[in-house]
Formats: structure tokens, C-alpha cells, sequence
């Protein structure tokens, strides 16, 4: 881990991005561990700081990167969590912003992605909160469904909402 990327109590700093779409659709990647196909999982985009970048500008370089998305307009940070979880045989202790951002542009294609996200990442899809709150695949953050509809219910928080930090660990 990279000083400049240690966070709070050593956690790397990650900026996510909550990705709406003109009908209110949210973009999720789609991930498993590279040891393990068979463990699966759906995701917001974003990753870590990288050198003296911002949140903001990592949101938007990572959603472009993960996407290739970059006409969004970034807006409010929503939630924040600490998480850890382990993943292609190491334990990843994260601090999580998740930013609200729109965007027009709803074709995604994943040429930027590093190396072991062309290892772990099959692609993306736009979901409907009904169809977030209906499905038995697993999602990340956890409560994912739930907090967007009432994001779309409510409308954005008036301060981030901290999360309860989650841990994780891949079944043997």
C-alpha cells in the first residue's frame, strides 16, 4: 500500500461512484475472485487514491477507467464505510466514499481496466432499484438496494451517511 493511499487506521483510500442513468438506473460491474469463478459478485465502480489525486478525481478517473464513461457529472458524496475483505490472495482494508453522479451516456466498455480487473471483472449492467432489491446475487455494499431506494425516494443525504464497516471473506 502506497503512504499517500492509507487512510484512516491504514485503510486505502477508495472513491465509488452511485452512477444514475436518465432513468434512474444504477451501473454495477460484475466481479469474482480470479482463484474462485464460482464466487460472484456485483459492484459500484471506483478504486483507490493515486498519488495526490482528490476523491472527486479519482471517482471520475476510475468511472472512466472501470467504464468508460466520462461524460458524468459528479455530485455529493452519499455514504461512507470502512470494509475489508480478502481478494486474489490478499486482505484489502478499504475507506469508502460513495459519490452520486449522473449521466446521459449509458454504452460502457472496459478497455481501461488494470490487469486484475481484466482478471475479475466479466462486464456491467444497468439495474432498476426493483431489480436490486429482488435479486439473490450478491451485491456490494451489502444494504445497496435498500439505500437506493431511498435515494430516488428521498433524494440525496444532507451529510454522508456513514455506514457499518463490513468484512468480508470469500467461503473456502
Amino acid at each position: 500500500m502506497h503512504a499517500e493511499q492509507a487512510g484512516a487506521a491504514g485503510f486505502r483510500k477508495v472513491s465509488r461512484v452511485v452512477l444514475l442513468d436518465p432513468a434512474d438506473r444504477i451501473l454495477l460491474l460484475h466481479g469474482f475472485e480470479p482463484a474462485t469463478p464460482e464466487v460472484d459478485w456485483w459492484f459500484t465502480p471506483g478504486g483507490g487514491l493515486e498519488g495526490a489525486e482528490t476523491r472527486e478525481e479519482a471517482a471520475l478517473r476510475e468511472l472512466a477507467e472501470e467504464t468508460g464513461i466520462t461524460a458524468a457529472e459528479l455530485g455529493p458524496v452519499l455514504w461512507r464505510r470502512q470494509c475489508a475483505f480478502l481478494f486474489d490472495g490478499r486482505l484489502w482494508e478499504q475507506d469508502e466514499w460513495y459519490f452520486l453522479a449522473r449521466t446521459g451516456q449509458t454504452r460502457t466498455e472496459t478497455t481501461g481496466l488494470t490487469e486484475l480487473e481484466r482478471r475479475s471483472v466479466t462486464g456491467a449492467r444497468w439495474w432498476t432499484a426493483e431489480e436490486l432489491l429482488a435479486t439473490r446475487e450478491t451485491v456490494y455494499p451489502k444494504r445497496l438496494a435498500e439505500m437506493l431506494a431511498a435515494l430516488l425516494a428521498e433524494g440525496p443525504p444532507g451529510a454522508p451517511v456513514v455506514l457499518a464497516p463490513e468484512i468480508d471473506r470469500p467461503p473456502a
